[in-house]
């Protein structure tokens, strides 16, 4: 059998017939099926697929605003951080949006620096080390320009 390489390519993913048939418009039972048994591909696996990471759980609980930010759609802790447990271990939403958009983990606590209040946007965070920054740049400034009124 002629298997399409599209085709293939999305059961090697493991995604499921239907899930190929909506992805590629093509008849799972006559298309999809065959070929997995064609290349010797046992039926996926029913259900939600566990995240890999925790940035992909992390992606899964959040939503865009209108106004160029992102909320936290899954648990909050008691004092409303966004929390998400991944392999057993428990991660703030905060941490993870700093990691995706810096590639390291974040110096102490990371926080929104946007001015939106549990923003969980990447790239809307500081860590430490950028807070302290801001407190000399503040500083400077004020050494420069005086108190502000």
């Amino acid at each position: 059998m002629n298997v399409r390489a599209d085709v293939a390519e999305l059961l090697r993913a493991g995604l499921s017939d239907r899930a190929i048939g909506r992805e590629l418009g093509v008849d799972p039972i006559a298309t999809v099926r065959p070929a997995r048994q064609a290349i010797g591909i046992p039926k996926a696996k029913s259900g939600r697929r566990p995240a890999a990471t925790p940035e992909d759980l992390f992606w899964r609980r959040v939503k865009p605003t209108d106004d160029d930010h992102m909320e936290w759609t899954g648990h909050r802790g008691a004092e409303g951080t966004p929390l998400l447990r991944h392999g057993g271990v428990l991660h703030t939403g905060y941490r993870l949006a700093f990691r995706i958009a810096n590639g390291r983990d974040p110096d102490g606590y990371a926080l929104p620096s946007c001015g939106r209040e549990q923003c969980v946007k990447p790239g809307h965070h500081g860590d430490r080390s950028d807070r302290a920054r801001e407190k000399r740049v503040d500083a400077l400034y004020v050494d420069i320009f005086g108190p502000s009124a």
